[in-house]
């Protein structure tokens, strides 16, 4: 039997990102070590079926990022909960699966990032890398992490939140009035820039508005900051540390799915980021401190815009940020002095150790109560 820790790689999904995690899947189990973890892959279908993968042809297109797909054509699989060994079965023979110590889900957006996979990783009580259940659900919540980031006097830009049953009484006009022109509308559940749009008059509002709520029930549309994006990595549990600042610089209207994924030429990205030493001191203070605001654990990626003179404000936290070729998460930590190998054994190690840390809490409890 194998001493390696066995590590299973999570990806696809029903996500409008589903692609996206193709992509991140290939780089991660390309760059993971092979002489300490046992790699399975594991693709989830459109259609929410789990596959095991075969290593050498998991995905189809695999260099083409507008063709890439999963190759389904492994073999289904459920999970079953609960601590016994052997979680893991064949749908199809019911036979059993090599076990698995711990889950890197390179899965973005609903479904995969929302609290919802987590959930269900806890039931099977399996470690997993990435914020746990609580961190996961409020930072994709966009209103509700505004929210809490406000109140712990974390600067972000004004906003409204609004659910689909309220469509017909959104006024453009109090809107404007509010949080002026231009501004953004987006969903409140989603990632990527998906379904993200600038307004600059009301026809954009109104058309923009209907879009947004075909990704979700409740939408933000957010006051417009002139700034520069700034993005800052950070990984750890309870003592979390924060990579180099890094700039995009969007070479469309702004920073859209399409250049965050797709066009190689939509984005440029300049690694660290030309910030003075005081200004970079307060954006890495920031990105820690949103980090525990909002009950990350593991890794996420913070956002941010600063502006002409210098004001900072936290835009979003992305909980499992992209992991492809031209992904800021790992190449902050690169240009940080942790390359892309080490920052998978790390953050694994993190899991692993939350996972021994809150069973601990259950066994103490299941000693208090014998």
């Amino acid at each position: 039997m194998s001493d390696k820790i066995r590590v299973a790689i999570l990806f696809g999904g029903q996500s409008v990102e589903h692609e996206v995690s193709l992509q991140s899947a290939k780089n991660v189990f390309e760059a993971i070590n092979k002489e300490k973890y046992d790699v399975s892959l594991i693709g989830i279908d459109k259609n929410g079926k789990w596959h095991l993968n075969n290593k050498s042809k998991y995905l189809i297109n695999e260099n083409d990022s507008k063709l890439i797909k999963l190759n389904s054509s492994g073999e289904n699989l459920a999970l079953i909960m609960g601590n016994q060994d052997n979680k893991v079965i064949n749908v199809k023979t019911s036979s059993n699966i090599e076990n698995i110590d711990v889950v890197f889900s390179v899965i973005h957006g609903t479904t995969g990032e929302d609290g919802i996979l987590q959930g269900f990783l806890k039931l099977a009580d399996i470690p997993f890398v990435g914020p746990d259940v609580l961190g996961s659900a409020i930072c994709m919540d966009k209103d509700v992490a505004k929210r809490l980031l406000r109140d712990a006097g974390i600067p972000n830009s004004k906003f409204l939140a609004f659910n689909k049953n309220q469509i017909n009484s959104i006024n453009y006009e109090e809107v404007k009035e509010y949080l002026g022109l231009p501004m953004f509308i987006k969903p409140a559940n989603s990632g990527s820039s998906v379904g993200v749009n600038k307004v600059k008059n009301k026809d954009d509002f109104e058309k923009f508005i209907k879009e947004a709520f075909r990704f979700d029930n409740k939408i933000l549309i957010e006051k417009y900051i002139k700034g520069r994006e700034i993005e800052c990595s950070v990984m750890g549990n309870e003592n979390p540390i924060v990579s180099v600042a890094g700039e995009i610089k969007a070479q469309q209207e702004f920073y859209s799915y399409n250049a965050k994924y797709i066009d190689g030429n939509g984005s440029l990205t300049c690694i660290p980021a030309d910030l003075d030493k005081e200004t970079l001191k307060q954006v890495q203070e920031y990105a820690i401190l949103a980090f525990k605001t909002l009950c990350c654990e593991g890794m996420a990626r913070v956002d941010f815009f600063v502006t002409d003179n210098n004001q900072i404000f936290v835009n979003e936290l992305n909980t499992i940020p992209g992991f492809t070729k031209i992904s800021m998460y790992p190449k902050l930590w690169e240009a940080s002095g942790i390359g892309y190998s080490d920052l998978i054994d790390k953050l694994i190690g993190f899991a692993i150790e939350r996972h021994k840390r809150d069973k601990m809490i259950e066994n103490s409890v299941e000693t208090v109560e014998m």
